[in-house]
């Protein structure tokens, strides 16, 4: 649920909860990055604050697909991994800069997107998912065979960008965390904006609407296979600047990046943060690998924890958690009748 439902006509003054809504979406780019850029000094570590950051843009790319246009993909890890791969590629084999280097991996990533997601919008329902998951795991299968190029089961090593070299002779030490974490917040940030700017145009409203009910939409006029593929690239896209931004944090690019398993935490964390929000793919990346951080210390078995706290959500909070505070300041806003 997005935050532009706080902001439906009701029944309050504009003092009440329904006029703090609308400020929230008014200005939820703004606070989502305001929140971020503390990030680095509330975590326990800055490298967990880097992780926070590449996996809540992963779910905002997936959430995009799955939150608000209502198509569930088992095979987002294909996109994530060819941005990431296809970046350290690039640095690799043809000596590419960072920038040349990212825009590779985005570029790639939309296009094998709009490759998957022309096949799978001819499907429905588990079908589609089954597709994606398929056509992943053969993208997964071709990175493994093509050793020379991706390293095979041992992933892509042997690149490691240490400074940034930005206009006017201004540079980033890549080594350093703290200057690497608002470095990568710059790309996250023009993300968010981005994403705003497709919730709020024509088209956010198009995809909604085939999330709600297709056959009405449909009836609508809208093309409804059109807006499929175009959220479905749009999506991979992101997913796959989540990916060059992994490339760049780790100098590395192992071969789950593309897995099955990059493919079910996003979807963990979309529904813990909460689908069809605008703040809750951050929110749920954060908690799972806060998770995955405390537990590891105390146990090997930390995936039995997370898988717990996964069902329990989905039993009791299936909204997330974003979701369900989002849920909660509707009802009281809502005037007595």
């Amino acid at each position: 649920m997005s935050t532009t439902e706080l902001a439906a006509p009701g029944a309050l003054p504009a003092h009440g909860p329904v006029s703090a809504g609308r400020a929230l979406d008014r200005w939820r780019v703004p606070l989502t990055v305001a929140v971020l850029c503390v990030l680095p000094f509330v975590l326990p570590s800055q490298a967990l604050a880097v992780n926070v950051l590449i996996y809540g843009l992963f779910t905002v790319g997936f959430n995009l697909l799955f939150g608000y246009t209502g198509l569930l993909s088992f095979g987002h890890a294909a996109f994530f991994g060819a941005g990431a791969y296809l970046t350290g590629m690039s640095i690799v084999h043809f000596g590419f800069g960072w920038l040349g280097a990212m825009l590779t991996g985005v570029v790639g990533a939309s296009l094998l997107s709009a490759v998957i997601g022309a096949l799978a919008i001819r499907t429905r329902g588990i079908y589609f998912c089954m597709v994606t998951l398929a056509l992943a795991q053969l993208v997964y299968y071709l990175a493994l065979q093509a050793s020379g190029w991706t390293g095979g089961e041992n992933g892509l090593r042997g690149f490691t960008v240490a400074r940034a070299e930005l206009i006017g002779g201004f540079s980033v030490n890549l080594l350093d965390p703290l200057q690497k974490y608002y470095f990568l917040m710059v790309f996250a940030a023009l993300a968010l904006w981005f994403v705003s700017r497709v919730l709020n145009s024509p088209f956010g409203a198009a995809i909604e609407a085939v999330r709600e009910n297709e056959t009405r939409a449909r009836a609508c006029g809208f093309d409804v296979e059109r807006t499929k593929l175009l959220s479905f690239i749009l999506s991979g896209a992101l997913c796959g600047l989540a990916g060059t931004l992994s490339a760049l944090h780790l100098s590395i690019v192992p071969l789950d990046a593309l897995s099955v398993h990059t493919s079910s935490i996003v979807v963990m964390m979309t529904m813990l943060g909460g689908a069809g929000s605008f703040f809750g793919p951050f929110v749920g990346a954060l908690v799972f690998l806060l998770i995955e951080d405390v537990a590891s210390l105390w146990t090997s078995h930390w995936q039995l924890i997370v898988g717990i706290v996964f069902i329990l959500f989905v039993l009791f909070m299936p909204k997330g958690i974003w979701g369900s505070l989002i849920a909660l300041a509707r009802r009281e806003g809502r005037a007595p009748r």
